[in-house]
């Protein structure tokens, strides 16, 4: 490819719409363009990056019998119903109605397409398993789209979807998935975490998703070096090491305006840890609800909801209706109609400091089971872990990072199938539902991650695998005799041996073409110019170490082609 025919209008300065460096790049290399909030079109060298990151999944899911195929993108809305996903999914499904005011949706995700396409064919258990994807464009409608092709409305998504008889089947394509998605983050080059995950809108009962590591990343991850556990926050269950009080008989002391657990902490003289946090909510029934936390850690709204509905926090008003005093709340003495939990991780905690319910007291030396009932259903996962937690594996001190989601595997066991109706005789004859896995790549995502993973100060650090072109040629000067016919004769020789080679045959300025080289990326940098060219040498500059050799006109593209080779996923 010649940069003088390439559509790639790079930009000089920081478009003001980027926040994270891997989107800004994108858009200075011109690889990406926004059309409107949320939506993006993929310019030619991103169009070639992402084929290459397709093909990479095709190799990988064809390595383990998943067939390839396409479902409309629209979606009927009757089948949304059956699942009962219509309303649940809320107002991130694209909904909308035809000339004859039938309901669609924008596929999000097509759990119910699937399903709707193999129930009545897969009738057998001798059919099964059987594993089918997909790569398309999806569609959210986000609330907030950000970050470029991080969280837009229209993205680029391979969704798996596999049908067994059996759980032991189901659990077999499912970690021939996730294994096959481990495969693919290393060969695009992402450093990724496989982590225990919460399975969100797409329900199921098992789920793991992989994680790019990068400070810019939307999840919070806590991770194990000691045994490689690792999970999101939304899911981690932890081991929250929580300080005791002293023993004794429980004393009611003035706290005076000492209403958070800061205050409490530094009034008493006591760690954080040692503190109870009394959170007011009302649950998704609309009852009220006061639930006991560790003073260091921080309700989890994901697990909240698992444990409470839809819940809202208390407002002011609320509190004083129900009877509770802000900052002073404990479970000694609560008025009647409140009910009340507690996360698990207070379990061994036998001497605690909690509020007094009424204004500017606190207990301190409570006993659960003395002074206070714990119900054996009062138990609730619901905090955030944190650094320093134990490893729920090994119990080594957890360690916690950032990471941009871009890949996840569910096991969905039934969810589906036994709603719609999705049904296959088993050996004996007998009517079962169908037992569905689902696992999906967002595509577009993955992109944006390698780049924010892969960049310096100068622009973008592609590697070979999904590099839009694996070589620069770049002749210094166009017209010199010398210099041209060096540049042209090593980029032919390159793409004769299978290299993808793009020479910049533009007149411009050598610091211009150095620029818009690092800038866009491209694996290998072969410098061609006057004073090299007369001694028989181009200059060989890798792009990730800025690494610079002289090497052999006559010698440059084998030396080349076999490292491209050998960098290949």
């Amino acid at each position: 490819m010649q940069m003088s025919k390439l559509y790639a209008p790079t930009l000089k300065e920081d478009p003001r719409e980027a926040e994270l460096a891997s989107h800004r790049l994108l858009l200075r290399a011109g690889m990406i363009r926004r059309g409107a909030v949320g939506l993006y079109s993929y310019l030619p060298l991103a169009w070639r990056s992402i084929n290459k990151i397709e093909d990479i999944i095709r190799d990988e899911m064809e390595a383990i019998d998943a067939q390839e195929m396409q479902v409309p993108i629209l979606t009927d809305g009757d089948l949304w119903h059956q699942s009962g996903r219509w309303n649940a999914y809320g107002p991130e499904l694209m909904r909308l109605n035809d000339r004859y005011e039938h309901e669609y949706a924008l596929g999000p995700t097509h759990e119910e397409t699937f399903t709707d396409l193999v129930r009545n064919e897969l009738r057998s258990y001798r059919q099964l398993p059987v594993t089918l994807y997909q790569m398309q464009d999806k569609f959210r409608d986000e609330r907030r789209p950000r970050f470029g092709l991080m969280r837009g409305r229209e993205f680029i998504m391979k969704d798996a979807y596999s049908f067994s008889a059996t759980q032991e089947s189901l659990q077999e394509c499912y970690d021939k998935q996730k294994q096959a998605y481990a495969n693919v983050c290393e060969r695009v080059g992402l450093r990724a975490l496989p982590v225990v995950a919460d399975s969100g809108q797409i329900g199921g009962d098992t789920s793991v998703e992989f994680m790019a590591l990068a400070d810019a990343g939307e999840a919070a991850l806590v991770y194990c070096d000691d045994c490689g556990f690792a999970a999101d926050t939304e899911a981690a269950t932890a081991g929250v090491t929580v300080a005791d009080g002293e023993p004794g008989d429980m004393e009611k002391i003035s706290t005076p305006g000492i209403g958070t657990i800061d205050d409490v902490s530094s009034f008493l003289h006591i760690p954080a840890s040692a503190t109870r946090k009394a959170l007011a909510l009302v649950d998704g029934d609309g009852k009220p609800v006061v639930c006991f936390v560790p003073g260091d850690h921080e309700l989890n709204d994901v697990k909240a909801e698992h444990a409470f509905g839809e819940y809202h926090l208390m407002s002011d008003e609320e509190l004083k209706e129900y009877g509770l005093v802000k900052g002073f709340i404990g479970p000694v003495g609560l008025p009647d109609g409140i009910r009340v939990f507690f996360d698990e991780s207070l379990r061994p905690s036998e001497w605690w400091t909690i509020g007094a319910n009424e204004a500017d007291f606190h207990f301190v030396h409570a006993h659960p089971g003395r002074d206070f009932t714990i119900a054996d259903n009062a138990w609730v996962d619901v905090v955030t872990a944190r650094a320093g937690d134990r490893c729920p594996k090994c119990g080594a001190p957890l360690k916690e990072a950032r990471g941009i989601e871009v890949s996840q595997v569910f096991q969905l066991g039934t969810k589906y199938s036994e709603a719609m109706g999705a049904t296959f005789m088993d050996e004996d004859g007998v009517e079962k539902p169908l037992i569905m896995g689902c696992y999906g790549i967002g595509i577009s995502r993955t992109l944006q991650a390698i780049v924010e993973q892969h960049h310096d100060e100068h622009g973008i650090i592609w590697p070979v695998s999904v590099a839009p072109y694996e070589v620069e040629v770049i002749p210094l000067d166009v017209h010199d005799e010398l210099v041209w016919p060096v540049a042209d004769k090593v980029a032919n020789e390159l793409l004769e041996l299978g290299v993808d080679v793009m020479v910049d045959d533009r007149k411009e300025r050598p610091g211009v073409k150095f620029n818009d080289a690092d800038l866009m990326g491209m694996p290998f940098q072969v410098v061609c110019g006057k004073k090299a060219v007369k001694n028989g040498n181009v200059e060989l500059k890798v792009r990730a170490t800025g690494e610079r050799t002289e090497v052999a006109i006559e010698d440059v593209a084998r030396l080349l082609a076999q490292r491209v080779e050998a960098e290949r996923a």
